[in-house]
């Protein structure tokens, strides 16, 4: 595994104290899906949402996997995992575009406003009828002299209620293929552009999601990161990112759970012995002590070849599959663990099953991954229908 420096730790120590503070008041936030504007302000002033960005910008300058590190620790003290979902959503989705590809232009206007957390950010992908598809996209972005003129709807927008920016992959050559859709990056209040209400979800409540509506709304072509034509690059620059980055704060929530769980079992009572002792629950516990080790090396392994610029498709996809899985079987694991203790919503820990299930279709659903590996395998190439 990686050495991390006296740097390293330090960032990582800052994210873990701040975690604390952003924990309070989170089961009550999460029972009125509210969004945490004070936490997001404690973010900001943390300097969380600096860390994978250039000094030039107001960034800390950090790589992907320190950035990585940092999130990790932040998700092992920070019981809300909507407000992390919000905060990872923001800097990878809006910020990491606008780095890596966006024009010197666009990166001075908004980049510094981005990493200081004073521009909410979001990206709209999914649509109604496309789902995972890309290539299905029916949002469209014609020309017309020095503007695109954006028409179509996205769903399930994180942070669309609460967003300033919005990267939206539309449709820009019908004909194109995998190169005629095009980032382009659109203010909240620009007319045509409207944003639907709040939707009420299962699970990251305090993270809010929406629907997105474009009518004729007019952006200058500057506003297209990447160039024409570049959309499925950024896509899939970002989708690394933000499996890498989300997960690894959902390998903090499980390392927390895990600790939690281990104490209980050493503690708790039962026909006259600790529950640890029982080979039913040291059996269980020992499994979710694996899928956090195994989650945590599969994330970094992979982080590591994208540092390098390796083809690193096929290792995010098993990482995303173990993180995301092995979340959710923690999460229940911990509920049987605690009993009815651990199904009471005061407890915290059906709270948790409940965000763990949106890992299994965000940034791609298990299906979708597993297909992918296939695919990689030579097993099978997905059809267009």
């Amino acid at each position: 595994m990686i050495e991390w420096d006296d740097d390293q730790r330090e960032l990582r120590g800052a994210a873990h104290r701040l975690g604390e503070s952003l924990s309070a008041g989170h089961l009550e936030r999460d029972a009125s899906a509210e969004f945490a504007r004070d936490g997001w302000r404690l973010a900001q002033q943390s300097g969380l949402l600096a860390l994978p960005f250039d000094k030039q910008w107001g960034g800390l300058g950090r790589d992907l996997v320190t950035t990585m590190y940092v999130l990790e620790g932040l998700g092992y003290t920070c019981r809300d995992g909507g407000l992390s979902f919000s905060l990872t959503t923001h800097m990878v989705s809006t910020g990491i575009p606008l780095q890596h590809f966006g024009s010197p232009e666009l990166q001075g206007r908004f980049l510094p406003a981005v990493c200081a957390g004073e521009l909410i950010g979001a990206h709209a992908i999914t649509e109604p009828e496309a789902g995972s598809d890309m290539l299905a996209l029916r949002t469209s972005a014609r020309i017309d002299g020095d503007s695109l003129v954006l028409n179509g709807s996205k769903a399930f927008v994180t942070n669309g209620p609460v967003a300033d920016l919005i990267v939206v992959y539309a449709r820009t050559d019908p004909e194109g293929g995998p190169f005629g859709t095009s980032a382009i990056l659109v203010e909240s209040d620009r007319p045509g552009l409207s944003v639907g209400r709040p939707m009420s979800k299962m699970g990251l409540r305090t993270s809010p999601l929406s629907e997105l509506f474009l009518d004729d709304c007019r952006v200058p072509t500057e506003n297209v990161i990447g160039g024409l034509g570049s959309g499925f690059l950024v896509f899939d620059h970002v989708m690394k990112w933000e499996v890498l980055c989300s997960f690894i704060v959902n390998v903090g929530e499980m390392q927390h759970r895990l600790d939690r769980v281990v104490e209980y079992a050493r503690t708790r009572r039962q026909f006259g012995s600790h529950i640890g002792t029982f080979q039913a629950v040291a059996h269980r516990i020992v499994n979710m002590r694996i899928a956090v080790e195994t989650a945590r090396r599969a994330l970094y392994d992979a982080a590591s070849r994208v540092m390098r610029d390796e083809h690193a498709t096929e290792d995010v996809a098993i990482a995303k599959l173990l993180a995301s899985e092995g979340n959710l079987a923690t999460a229940t694991a911990a509920v049987e663990t605690f009993g009815g203790y651990g199904y009471m919503t005061e407890s915290g820990i059906e709270h948790d099953v409940r965000g763990a299930l949106a890992g299994l279709i965000y940034s791609g659903t298990s299906d979708i991954q597993r297909n992918r590996i296939a695919a990689m395998m030579g097993l099978s190439k997905p059809g267009r229908g």
